[in-house]
């Protein structure tokens, strides 16, 4: 008996004490550690810009550390691979294009599932392609250069962000379209392709308005078109291509986030309505639209739908357009 009445007083001590101690740790205290945003692109790019500006507004509404690491290669999926194969805990997001989403699964061989190892987040941003040309190079629109190209089949150069991307994509789509032929230049991201296009040593590319603005206001680049099924508010006076004479072919590239599948549930929300926030913020859609974008205003549910359209719609382009990595 005297045992037992032992047992119960240290029990009740024991339960005293565990009542006195802070709280475990839940998705609650999230995030506990810094966060890394994966970005597939090197600094300077569209995607970069995005992310840094998202690490800024989601550390001060989450009191945490936010840092972006820039991946670049493998058409943006070495950061997805990374953020697919981290610890499912949410302090490892993933700032993707549909080039890596969407593209990238159909032409190169992965060790991830991106629709199954990736939970979608949200969509951050959609913006349209832009037709550029150097401001050194003899056309003033697509009509121009069409000609000047048909006139010397295989002679124009268009840059890349690399294989597999938007960009990349939107240079076949756009030689199917118009007829014409063209010799693919691909660099290790936006920023480097610029200084190639500027210099002269490449024509044209099928930017993202995101990447190519800043070149473009300050007189680097001439816009011919947008590739988008309707004009951009940012560059009002660019007809679209099939306005310019070029029906038939869309290309437009979206950024979205996502953190590493079997994140815990919580912690999914709790980034899915801080990205909302961020999204909502006065000075964050002026910047995205003086990028040429849209913000993203579609659910977390709806986005997870639309990352499976995208998947499976680039699949059916690539195919019907027989294109491969060389």
């Amino acid at each position: 008996m005297r045992r037992n009445l032992v047992l119960t007083s240290l029990l009740s001590c024991l339960m005293a004490c565990l009542a006195l101690l802070p709280p475990l740790a839940t998705a609650q205290a999230f995030p506990s550690k810094p966060v890394r945003i994966m970005v597939g692109a090197n600094a300077g790019g569209g995607t970069d810009i995005i992310a840094r500006m998202l690490a800024e507004k989601m550390a001060e509404g989450l009191k945490g550390s936010f840092v972006v690491e820039n991946r670049p290669g493998a058409s943006n999926t070495i950061a997805a691979d990374l953020t697919a194969k981290a610890a499912p805990d949410g302090h490892t997001l993933l700032v993707a294009t549909n080039t890596g989403q969407a593209i990238a699964p159909h032409l190169i061989r992965l060790s991830f599932d991106p629709l199954k190892d990736l939970t979608p987040v949200g969509l951050v941003v959609t913006v349209p392609n832009v037709l550029i040309v150097g401001s050194q190079v003899p056309v003033n629109s697509v009509a121009e250069l069409v000609a000047a190209m048909k006139a010397k089949p295989g002679d124009f150069k268009y840059a890349s962000s690399g294989i597999g991307s938007t960009q990349h994509i939107a240079g076949e789509g756009f030689d199917l379209a118009a007829g014409t032929k063209s010799l693919h230049i691909p660099y290790k991201g936006s920023s480097q392709a610029h200084l190639d296009i500027i210099g002269g040593n490449v024509q044209m590319m099928f930017d993202t308005t995101s990447s190519a603005m800043g070149n473009i206001k300050s007189g680097k680049f001439k816009p011919l078109a947008v590739m988008s099924a309707k004009r951009s508010s940012e560059l009002p006076q660019v007809p679209t291509l099939a306005e310019a004479g070029v029906p038939g072919f869309e290309m437009s590239t979206w950024y979205g986030m996502f953190v590493t599948a079997g994140t815990p549930a919580e912690t999914v929300r709790k980034l899915q309505a801080e990205l909302q926030r961020v999204l909502g913020l006065p000075d964050v859609q002026a910047r995205l639209k003086g990028l040429g974008g849209e913000p993203g205003a579609i659910s977390p549910e709806e986005f997870a739908k639309f990352n499976q359209r995208e998947f499976e719609g680039f699949g059916a382009l690539i195919k019907r357009a027989n294109i491969k990595l060389q």
